[in-house]
């Protein structure tokens, strides 16, 4: 099928973008993405993800709406405390875009049910907040054979990595991080703090990678992981191995 004249319309800034074009916004209606967590990376990224006419998004987040959560997490409102954030963020995101289909999912992601969760999908985006999560869903994308775009975030710090842990020689995110660390609730955004706009600046720079990954445009960012320092302004980009020995994508999970 071709794009109708409204999707014409809406995605025309898409189309004439030469790396793009109508193939490529083709591509993007026709993929799933599954946004694991709704929170600073997955509000932004949740945003341009729905705009760019990703044609299917499953939210997974069994979290609340809190008063904290504004100071950074753009999808919600005041109005919005108490509410449930993959309901809310699913109303927000297909008021922004009716054309495409959202289903929010009010659960916390584990090793028992990440497999289930992400199947059928084509790729994962994760901002989740806890490392337990992180690696479950790195577990479930090396099993399934999906790539996984990880954005995680600092006071004034983030980073960001697509993993392709399937590939025979590109690493996964316990190649990165193999283990939960000792002090995590100590480095949690609770604890430390986070100016807010670093949020969006990663979700923003993650949803980018999803799109590129989709579109096959430009270098993937597989096997370099990304490191944004917001009190300089300024990037850097270090290779990343794959371990011969992690648990995880030495030897992938059977299905």
């Amino acid at each position: 099928m071709g794009l109708s004249n409204d999707q014409l319309d809406r995605y025309a800034r898409h189309i004439v973008l030469h790396d793009v074009g109508g193939t490529g916004q083709m591509r993007l209606l026709k993929a799933r993405v599954a946004l694991v967590g709704a929170g600073g990376i997955g509000s932004p990224a949740g945003l341009y993800l729905a705009a760019a006419g990703v044609g299917h998004l499953t939210i997974l987040d069994d979290d609340h709406v809190a008063l904290s959560n504004l100071q950074r997490q753009v999808l919600y409102s005041t109005k919005d405390v108490g509410l449930a954030k993959g309901t809310v963020a699913a109303t927000r995101l297909k008021a922004l875009n009716p054309d495409i289909e959202i289903s929010a999912r009010p659960v916390r992601l584990t090793d028992d049910n990440a497999v289930d969760l992400l199947a059928g999908h084509d790729l994962v985006l994760d901002g989740s907040d806890s490392y337990k999560t992180r690696l479950a869903v790195n577990r479930a994308a090396v099993a399934l054979g999906i790539p996984l775009v990880s954005a995680a975030l600092g006071p004034f710090e983030g980073q960001l990595s697509v993993f392709k842990g399937h590939d025979p020689v590109l690493p996964c995110y316990q190649c990165l991080v193999p283990s939960i660390p000792p002090d995590e609730e100590a480095q949690s955004c609770t604890a430390l703090g986070i100016l807010g706009a670093v949020a969006g600046v990663m979700g923003s720079w993650a949803a980018l990678e999803v799109l590129r990954e989709i579109t096959g445009v430009g270098e993937s960012l597989a096997g370099r992981l990304l490191l944004f320092d917001a009190k300089s302004t300024r990037t850097r980009t270090v290779g990343l191995r794959k371990d011969p020995a992690c648990p995880a994508c030495a030897a992938p999970l059977c299905l």
